[in-house]
This record gives C-alpha cells, sequence and structure tokens, in this order.
C-alpha cells in the first residue's frame, strides 16, 4: 500500500504540474561542476542545487537536513538530536563513498574509519550554496567520489562594495535553542575581506530513545562555535590572491548506545583550516592555484558517575586527522571545445589513543600514527557542436600505498528538442582503504586494496513551458573489493576484508514550477540495491551469499516536496517528506524494519525593508510524527524556531 501511495502522489503531482502553462522564468543555476563555473543545462552531469534564497530560508536548519530534502540522498540522524553523528549517503552509498568539497577542495578526517567529514562542523550562516554531483566523480576529485561528491561553497566577499556591509541574524525555540550569526563584508581599493561568526546553543533532549519514558534520561547538551576570515587582493586587473581561515568547535553530550542513556559521556569536535589561493582569469579561461591544510581533533570523555558499563567507569580518547591538500589546474574554451588540466596532492596522517579504567584495571591502547600520500594529474574535454555535447574525463593517481591506477568518465548529451535534453554517464570510481582500515594495531589489514565501482545514469530533463522544468535519471552503481569488518566471537578477533560486492540502481524525478506569486517544487527517489559476500561476520568462507547491508536506513521510497507562495514582503513555504519503511543492522541477527513516516513543516516571513530586515518563524514537524532515522534514537517532535535576519 505504501508503494502505491508513492507512486499515486507522484504521479499526481507530475500531471498537475504539467497541466500548467505560463510564462513565468526559472531563473537558470551556474555550477561549478567541472572545476570552473558554467550553467546547469550545459553539463551533462547530475548536479542539484542548495541556493542562498534557499539557505537564507531555512530557518537555521542543519546541512544534513537540507541535504535529505535533495533527491537521492540521506543522512540518517539529520533530524535528531544536534550533534548527533550524520553520514551523507547518495543513492545508498554507505559512509564514506561521498567525497565532502569546501569551496571545491575535499575535506575528510583522516582519523574516521570511513574517512568522512564531520558536517555538524559547518554553519549554514557561512554558506554561500550547496552543490550535490550524484555519480562517481573520482575524474576530477580522486578518492572517496564513490557515489557523488557534496560541494559546499562559502559565502563570497562582494568585491563590487563601495562601503561596508554588515548581516546578522538571532533565532530562539523549542529545546531552549538558541542561535545567533554577525558578519562583515568590504572593501578598502584593492583589498577585499570578509569576516563570519556563528553560535548555537541547545538543551536538546535525550539521545538516546526512552520506549518506556521512566528512565530518567538526561537532556544532551549541544554548543558549536564557528569564527572564519577571508581577504582577497586583486595582483592585476584579471588575477587576485586570496587566504583565509576557519575555526569551529562543537561540544556535545553523548548517550551510550541505543535506548541506553549516559550522563557523563561528553564530545568535543574541533576544525581547523588555513588556506590559500590565486586565480587568473582570461577571456577564454583560467589559471588557479591553491593550498589547504585541514586539521580535525575529535576528544571523548566518559567520567562516569553514572556507570553503564562496568568494563568502563572512566574512558578518554583522542583522534586527530590532518589533510594537507594543493593543486594547479587551467581550464580554456575554444569555440567548439573546453579543456581543463591539472595536478593535485594530498597528504592524510592520523594519530589516535585511548586510555580507560575499570573492572579489568587500566588500559592503554597502542598510540596510531600512520599517513598517505597521492599525487594525481587529471584531465577532460568537452565537445560542443549544434546540439551535441560530449565530456571525456581521466585522473592518473599515484598512491603511496597502492602505486598507479586510473579512472575515467564519458558524459554525452544530447537535445532533442528545444524543451527535452537526453543524456548518459558512465563513471570509474575507486576508494582507497582510510589508515585505520589499514594500520589500526587491533582490526587493521595492510593487504586491504581499493575499493572499485562503476556507474552509469541515463535520462533527460525538459522545460515544457518557460515556467516548468523537470528532470528524470535512472542509475545503476556497482562495486567491487569492498571492505567489510568482520568479526569472531569466539575469537574475539576482528578485521577488514576487500569481501563483497555492492549493487544498487534506482531512479530519481525532480519538478520545479513557478506562476507569479507561487511555485512548487517536488522530487521522487526510488533506491535499491544489494551486497553480495563470499564471507559472514566472522570472516568465515560461506560462498555466495546476498543481503542488503548497503542499504541499511536508506529508504526506498522518498518524496520531498514544497510549496511556496510570495508577494509584497511576505513569503510562506509548505513542505513535507514521505520516506518509507528501512531496515536497520542488528549485529549477528536478522535486520529489523524501520516503519516509514511523514512530515510536514511551515516557514513564514516578513520583509521590513529593502536592505533586508526580516523576521521569520519556521514549525517544523507540525503533526507531531514520532520516528526513528536510527534505531533507538530519538527524532525531533514538533518544534519551532523564530528569529530576525539583516542583510542578504
Amino acid at each position: 500500500m505504501q508503494k502505491q501511495l508513492f507512486v499515486l502522489t507522484a504521479l499526481f503531482m507530475s500531471s498537475a504540474l504539467c497541466a500548467q502553462q505560463d510564462t513565468s522564468f526559472l531563473q537558470e543555476v551556474v555550477v561549478t561542476a567541472n572545476k570552473y563555473e558554467k550553467k546547469q543545462s550545459q553539463t551533462a552531469k547530475v548536479v542539484s542545487v542548495i541556493n542562498r534564497e534557499q539557505l537564507r530560508q531555512s530557518g537555521g536548519r542543519s546541512i544534513g537536513e537540507l541535504l535529505n530534502q535533495v533527491a537521492g540522498v540521506t543522512v540518517p540522524g539529520a533530524n535528531n538530536n544536534m550533534g548527533s553523528n550524520q553520514t551523507i549517503s547518495i543513492r545508498g552509498a554507505s559512509a564514506g563513498n561521498v567525497l565532502i568539497l569546501l569551496d571545491g577542495v575535499p575535506v575528510n578526517d583522516p582519523s574516521v574509519i570511513s574517512n568522512y567529514f564531520d558536517i555538524n562542523l559547518l554553519s549554514i550562516d557561512q554558506i554561500e550554496r550547496i552543490e550535490i554531483l550524484k555519480g562517481g566523480q573520482s575524474t576530477l576529485y580522486g578518492s572517496d567520489a564513490v557515489a557523488g561528491v557534496v560541494n559546499i561553497i562559502s559565502r563570497k566577499i562582494t568585491s563590487q562594495l563601495t562601503k561596508p556591509t554588515i548581516n546578522a541574524s538571532v533565532a530562539g525555540g523549542s529545546f531552549n535553542t538558541l542561535r545567533s550569526s554577525a558578519g562583515l563584508n568590504g572593501r578598502l581599493d584593492k583589498l577585499t575581506y570578509l569576516t563570519q561568526f556563528s553560535t548555537i546553543q541547545s538543551r536538546g533532549f535525550s539521545a538516546a530513545a526512552d520506549t518506556l519514558g521512566t528512565r530518567d534520561f538526561d537532556k544532551d547538551n549541544y554548543e558549536l562555535n564557528t569564527a572564519r576570515a577571508q581577504v582577497g587582493y586583486k595582483t592585476s586587473v584579471n588575477s587576485t590572491l586570496s587566504a583565509g581561515v576557519l575555526y569551529s568547535r562543537y561540544k556535545t553530550d553523548l548517550d551510550a548506545a541505543a535506548y541506553e542513556d549516559e550522563k557523563d559521556f561528553v564530545a568535543t569536535n574541533t576544525n581547523k583550516q588555513v588556506n590559500a589561493s590565486w586565480k587568473k582569469n582570461t577571456a577564454t579561461g583560467a589559471l588557479n592555484l591553491l593550498y589547504q591544510y585541514n586539521w580535525v581533533e575529535r576528544n571523548y570523555l566518559d567520567d562516569s558517575a553514572y556507570v553503564s558499563n562496568i568494563f568502563s567507569t572512566f574512558s578518554k580518547s583522542n583522534y586527530i586527522g590532518r589533510t594537507h591538500f594543493a593543486e594547479i589546474n587551467a581550464s580554456k574554451i575554444f569555440a567548439n571545445w573546453e579543456l581543463l588540466a591539472g595536478v593535485d596532492f594530498r597528504h592524510n596522517s592520523t594519530t589516535q589513543d585511548y586510555y580507560s579504567t575499570g573492572a579489568w584495571g587500566p588500559y592503554t591502547s597502542p598510540t596510531l600514527n600512520a599517513w598517505m600520500a597521492q599525487l594525481s594529474g587529471f584531465g577532460s574535454a568537452v565537445y560542443k557542436k549544434n546540439d551535441l555535447t560530449v565530456e571525456l574525463g581521466g585522473r592518473i593517481n599515484k598512491h603511496s600505498e597502492y602505486g598507479n591506477n586510473a579512472t575515467f568518465t564519458f558524459n554525452p548529451a544530447y537535445r532533442l528538442s528545444k524543451q527535452v535534453r537526453a543524456f548518459g554517464n558512465i563513471y570509474s570510481a575507486f576508494k582507497t582503504p582510510t589508515l585505520y582500515q589499514l594500520f589500526d594495531p587491533y582490526s587493521g589489514n595492510d593487504s586491504l586494496t581499493p575499493e572499485k565501482g562503476l556507474i552509469q545514469e541515463v535520462g533527460i530533463d525538459f522545460t515544457t513551458s518557460r515556467n516548468l522544468r523537470g528532470r528524470v535519471v535512472a542509475f545503476n552503481r556497482s562495486g567491487k573489493q569492498t571492505i567489510i569488518y568482520t568479526y569472531n566471537p569466539t575469537s574475539f578477533a576482528g578485521g577488514y576484508l576487500n569481501a563483497s560486492s555492492q549493487k544498487d540502481y534506482g531512479f530519481e524525478t525532480e519538478l520545479r514550477w513557478a506562476k507569479k506569486e507561487f511555485s512548487f517544487s517536488a522530487n521522487y527517489a526510488f533506491t535499491n540495491g544489494k551486497t553480495t559476500s563470499s564471507y559472514d561476520g566472522t570472516g568465515a568462507s560461506i560462498g555466495k551469499d546476498s543481503s542488503y547491508n548497503n542499504l541499511y536506513r536508506i529508504p526506498k521510497h522518498a518524496l520531498n516536496w514544497r510549496g511556496s507562495y510570495s508577494k509584497n514582503n511576505w513569503v510562506f513555504h509548505l513542505s513535507g517528506r514521505i520516506a518509507s519503511a528501512r531496515e536497520e543492522f542488528v549485529y549477528g541477527a536478522a535486520p529489523l524494519p524501520m516503519p516509514g513516516y511523514a512530515t510536514i513543516d511551515l516557514y513564514g516571513e516578513y520583509q521590513f525593508t529593502k536592505k533586508g530586515l526580516r523576521v521569520f518563524a519556521d514549525l517544523r514537524n507540525l503533526t507531531n510524527t514520532r520516528y526513528e532515522e536510527i534505531r533507538g534514537y530519538t527524532t525531533r517532535g514538533f518544534n519551532v524556531l523564530i528569529g530576525i535576519l539583516y542583510g542578504r
């Protein structure tokens, strides 16, 4: 019944929208999917964009909450308590198969098992837009971009300013949440500058679900502070030298496990970043040089007066990840050709240690110190003539652990008419084992080989009138040499193996419509897949066996929609999400079903002045729906955030 509901809803929306005709214009988005700016209609890659206006009217939601509204993207835990672990999945891919970029530069945490970046460290207030590139992007961005890329683009310096401008916001609401931000942007002759500061404090609620309601679970606090500064100097008419720093730190209370409270467990995560770049533009191309250093430290302290585990009455752990990244690339545009070539270098390292006391006495783990490096050359060529566009790209990697390997991409597109364009994409992708998987003293395996993937896409995008646009995409992703963790309960030994293959498939449809004061958008995604493994969870050989391990927590059916009304100084958004039933992993047992859910949100805004003084109210989960995105952990019921904004 639920499946039919999704299909009927999608068909109804499609039919209703297609019946509308008007001459309104939907502004086209400029993206950086090819490392240089171009209109979205000029690339065959599947790109979704969350723009500045959507971010401003988000009511201060997190990055994870906004990404959850994008077709084919799932962020389990996005609607849990602030500070909860959030991993981004694109089209069913597991954690670590989606690469996070900050201003086009890979950011990751080499101390994390899967090498992903903690998006809790970033503030919406400091973001200009978010680009989501689906499909394998290893040719342009290297390892980890197996299923896609999320490019988070910071707010930019406005170079045309004649005087300094200020932006600020303050908001408060449910769970004793208080958010504030302030920024300054200006220009002094050839020098431009930008500063941004943001803070969030929340009393929160118990991260662990209390199903009985009688166990006195405590509220889990959260506090985030972020600061960013960027300066630019115009070295010539066509060239600019830029440098910047980013600092973010959050502290959050944690619980012991699913359905298990913990009153003295605290995590502190810190991110420090330094970057520098030089860019020269010409009439037909650009030259870019950049460097970025990213440092992440995670500290966990369980100082238990409240003892949930007698074998560890006190514990502390420290994880540090460091990344150096440097790149030079050049682009050139001819009559029928667009060319890109570049070289990048990245160096990842980590230091990790753990100490605990308990019933078995004190314990100190061996310190993990490890590193890896990679030097890569990449390039792409785009040929355009009449209605045909073809892109071909490749990357050659020289890795400190694995020597040479290569990836490719092939992206043809053909305009069938003025309203319809067809495209097809083939990507190869790879993911190197992480430092933890290779060198952890207990479970590491230095014989691991990189995971490899092959992705195919076919689709169409269309404009039936000037006020309606849509896209339909079908995809298939296969991976081999996938790394799994095995644990033998008899010997108490665990480790990582290249022991499985994956196959994910599905389709996505997106529609956007606008007419005078009204607009409507909707997207639907069907995602399915399986893992085929030659080992069970203990590492014993079992021949070939199939399961749905790679789709745990991922709904097969997901529908997002938003209707908007804007007139004079008023803006209203009514939006919702419907997610089908999912499965949750249970070690050593059959997966547990997780029921589907539906939520509805309402946003309202009034603008007082042309300079941007606004007040807003964001009402989320109007029906107070109770559901779980991660088994055993609480999501937000009905909640409210009210605030005031000034500036762009």
